[in-house]
C-alpha cells in the first residue's frame, strides 16, 4: 500500500503493520489508522504517522530509553479494550517533542502509547499518575548513552 507521510515522503507499506486506534487519539478522534515508521539512522526515534491524514505524524519513542524506572499498571478496562492476554503483547511507547537542541526534547510520560502487538490495536492512555508529567525533560540512559 502507497502512502504519503509528513516526513518520509511516499512509501510502501505492509498493510499488516496497520495499527488501528478505535478511539482515535486525543485531539485526533478522527483519526483511527496509525503506522510505526523508522527513521533512517536513528535508533532512539520512529513515526506515527498517520494513514488518513499525511501532514499527521509524531515522533515516539521506548520510554524506558530516557527513564528506566518508569513505570504504571494498565487498568482492566484497557487491557480488554486492547484484547491484551499476555504481558508479551504490549508495547509502550511515547511521544515526544522535538527541539534544538536535541536535549531540549520533552516526552510525554503521563499519556503512553500502548498496542497490543499481536492484534494491531492501539490506545493513548492517559494516567492518573503525578509521578509522570506530559512534557517530562529527556535524561539519557547509560544504554541511550552508548547509542545500544
Amino acid at each position: 500500500m502507497l502512502i504519503e507521510t509528513k516526513y518520509l515522503g511516499e512509501m510502501n507499506i505492509n498493510e499488516e503493520k496497520i495499527i488501528f486506534f478505535e478511539t482515535g487519539i486525543p485531539g485526533f478522534l478522527d483519526e483511527k489508522e496509525f503506522i510505526i515508521l523508522d527513521i533512517p539512522d536513528n535508533d532512539v526515534l520512529q513515526l506515527l504517522q498517520s494513514l488518513r491524514t499525511p501532514n499527521l505524524a509524531f515522533f515516539i519513542t521506548n520510554p524506558h530509553q530516557f527513564d528506566e524506572a518508569y513505570h504504571f499498571t494498565l487498568t482492566d478496562s484497557v487491557l480488554e479494550t486492547l484484547q491484551i492476554t499476555s504481558e508479551k503483547e504490549i508495547v509502550i511507547l511515547s511521544i515526544m517533542t522535538i527541539n534544538e537542541p536535541f536535549q531540549a526534547s520533552t516526552i510525554n510520560l503521563q499519556a503512553p502509547i500502548i498496542i497490543n502487538s499481536r492484534k494491531r490495536l492501539g490506545k493513548q492512555v492517559i494516567l492518573n499518575d503525578d509521578r509522570y508529567s506530559m512534557k517530562a525533560a529527556i535524561a539519557f540512559s547509560n544504554q541511550a548513552e552508548r547509542g545500544e
